[in-house]
């Protein structure tokens, strides 16, 4: 093989290799094809609470667009009398006309004054109109958006942590952000403006027709051209604009994941790799967006064009009326039909225009719509039970469970009793933090049943299941704002001796007391600005001013200096007397009290005692004691 073709194939397989990588890129788009005519239906309901508001802008849209249309009749009335003729066969004789005005005979230039103040007084009005429908249009629209994004974050905040875990947090951002921006655009400007378009188009197709139907047939020759140009241009920009959808969705989840993990980024000295994926992304957006703007700068000329081919052909045709001294149809009737016709085309480049906003924003709301439509995993139950003081019994029943594909969980058994505190052990990925997770029902088993004081939890009312069971994280997760809200989680019924009491109650106070604004100390965004112990205690006070029943600790005592573990031990020891507890510890000076430990392996329990039995048994538990104090 000679060198040539050696690069020709290189070349090739390259090529090959580039197109295989963009359609793997964009088989992960998780929109589904949704309709037009499904999308406006759905879209429509959340015009249906403003209906009253919306009909009265409509009415405002025909009032409007009828004197704007009707205006180039008025102007035909005065090319008309200018060349001392009556304005006949234009909706109105000349005998209706001096009626009206009370014009002499022969009309005069003052005739022709009364006229054109009348016509500046149909502007005035249709100016006037459209400025109030302006205002009621921007409030209905900002209302609209303002119930889309609720609507679609409380569903997110309803999903279950499976279909949090398989999204991206950007995309969640993107769909809450940019994509209900492209809506707002929609409600806003487009819905009224094309509604205003469509209006003037039939007025203008009307108007034509009444004037002198057959130049108006002429005109409509070229409609079969817009029709066909529409409909092509319809079914490539929706599959464009879905492809702009995807990359800004991907290039926000990069932003996203990037950002949170721009230490770890500096620390390997990795900017020019992230900055090199980064322009990828940027790069593939800019493609997409590019390619929609050729692709409408190549149907607006188009539809220009046509325009231009029927105002010739209304002028060859209606001069040959105007020349032959057809009564009906003189310079004023032919100057009137050419403003309609540019109102007639105007419209329709609008509309082409607004296509791509159009468009848009069904791209969007499909993206928006397959977020609404995901179900959560947790089914509720229809009359569910309100848990309103646990007791704290548990049960496991020949529990299986599985995230993907490989049961993480494989039939487990066991029981808590009322007031005990379980702690479980084992090696990381054995099931230990999964076994927390479906206590509080973030994830429901696949097969087997869990128990709390004899009830499937399935049956209970999730939120007061989940409010009586008091949750310590290892990662702890605090918000935007003070060291108060943080604990109340901006709870107006929590009150501040109850705050005061909660963080006295796990030693919390001892930091919290020492800061210059003490309860109202800045926390910043996910808690920089404080120590990962001072965190932990805070989540203690947190836990703790919700008066839970049962508590669950996940790794509540890891990466901490030792004198606060002191005072995060001493915690632990009171929050233990509140009721069953349930802990999962590294450290097992933290979980030798316990009444039971379970050592987990594979998803199963494959030891189960107290320290000193387990000791004794010189097991799993016991290779893990002495690998730990060596």
């Amino acid at each position: 093989m000679s060198k040539k073709e050696e690069r020709r194939k290189r070349r090739e397989l390259k090529r090959i290799e580039k197109k295989e990588k963009l359609k793997e890129f964009y088989n992960e788009d998780d929109s589904r094809n949704i309709t037009d005519k499904v999308l406006i239906k759905r879209l429509f309901k959340y015009i249906r609470p403003y209906m009253k508001n919306f009909i009265i802008i409509l009415i405002s849209v025909l009032i409007s667009s009828f004197l704007m249309s009707y205006l180039n009749i008025a102007i035909g009335w005065v090319i008309t009398m200018l060349n001392g003729e009556d304005p006949e066969g234009m909706f109105v004789s000349g005998s209706v006309i001096r009626n009206i005005f009370n014009f002499a005979p022969t009309i005069s230039f003052g005739d022709i004054t009364k006229i054109c103040l009348f016509m500046l007084g149909l502007i005035l009005l249709s100016t006037i109109i459209t400025y109030f429908r302006g205002l009621a249009l921007s409030k209905l629209g900002q209302r609209i958006l303002y119930d889309i994004r609720g609507e679609l974050f409380e569903h997110i905040e309803k999903l279950s942590l499976s279909e949090i875990d398989r999204t991206p947090v950007g995309k969640f951002v993107t769909r809450v952000t940019n994509d209900t921006n492209s809506l707002s655009d929609l409600f806003t400007n487009v819905l009224i403006n094309l509604v205003s378009q469509i209006t003037l188009l039939v007025y203008g197709v009307v108007f034509l027709f009444l004037l002198n139907w057959r130049l108006a047939l002429i005109v409509f020759t070229v409609m079969p051209f817009i029709i066909v140009a529409t409909f092509f241009f319809r079914k490539f920009s929706r599959i464009q604009f879905r492809k702009i959808t995807h990359c800004r969705s991907k290039l926000n989840s990069y932003l996203s994941e990037n950002l949170s993990g721009m230490k770890i980024t500096q620390i390997f000295n990795k900017e020019d790799t992230k900055e090199e994926e980064f322009d990828e992304l940027a790069e593939r957006l800019r493609k997409e967006q590019r390619n929609a703007m050729i692709l409408f700068g190549l149907f607006r000329p188009f539809i220009y064009t046509l325009y231009l081919v029927s105002t010739v052909l209304i002028y060859y045709y209606g001069s040959v009326h105007v020349l032959s001294a057809d009564i009906a149809f003189d310079l004023g009737n032919l100057t009137s039909f050419e403003m309609l016709n540019m109102n007639l085309f105007n419209p329709i480049q609008s509309i082409a225009q607004m296509y791509n906003v159009i468009q848009s924003a069904f791209a969007s709301a499909e993206k928006i719509y397959t977020i609404l439509d995901t179900k959560s995993s947790i089914k509720l139950s229809e009359n569910p039970i309100k848990a309103d003081n646990f007791r704290g019994e548990i049960e496991f029943k020949n529990v299986w469970f599985k995230y993907k594909e490989e049961w993480i969980i494989k039939g487990m058994s066991f029981h808590v009793y009322p007031g005990e505190t379980v702690s479980f052990v084992g090696p990381t990925g054995a099931g230990k933090t999964t076994i927390l997770s479906l206590i509080g029902r973030y994830y429901d088993c696949q097969e087997g049943e869990i128990l709390i004081d004899g009830v499937n939890i399935k049956d209970y009312d999730i939120y007061s299941l989940r409010r009586n069971i008091g949750e310590m994280l290892q990662d702890v997760f605090l918000f935007t704002g003070t060291i108060k809200e943080n604990i109340t989680l901006r709870d107006d019924s929590i009150t501040d001796t109850e705050i005061i009491e909660a963080s006295k109650y796990v030693n919390a106070d001892q930091f919290i007391s020492l800061l210059p604004d003490g309860y109202n100390e800045i926390v910043k965004e996910r808690g920089n600005n404080y120590s990962q112990g001072q965190r932990q205690l805070l989540s203690f006070a947190r836990t703790i001013v919700y008066k839970p029943k049962m508590i669950i600790l996940d790794e509540a005592t890891s990466n901490i200096d030792t004198e606060t573990e002191v005072l995060i031990q001493d915690s632990l020891e009171k929050i233990k007397s509140i009721g069953t507890t349930i802990m999962v510890a590294h450290r097992l000076s933290t979980i030798q009290h316990s009444d039971k430990i379970m050592f987990i392996d594979g998803g199963k329990i494959v030891e189960c005692g107290n320290h000193q039995e387990l000791l004794k048994a010189k097991g799993r538990y016991y290779n893990l004691y002495m690998l730990q104090y060596e």
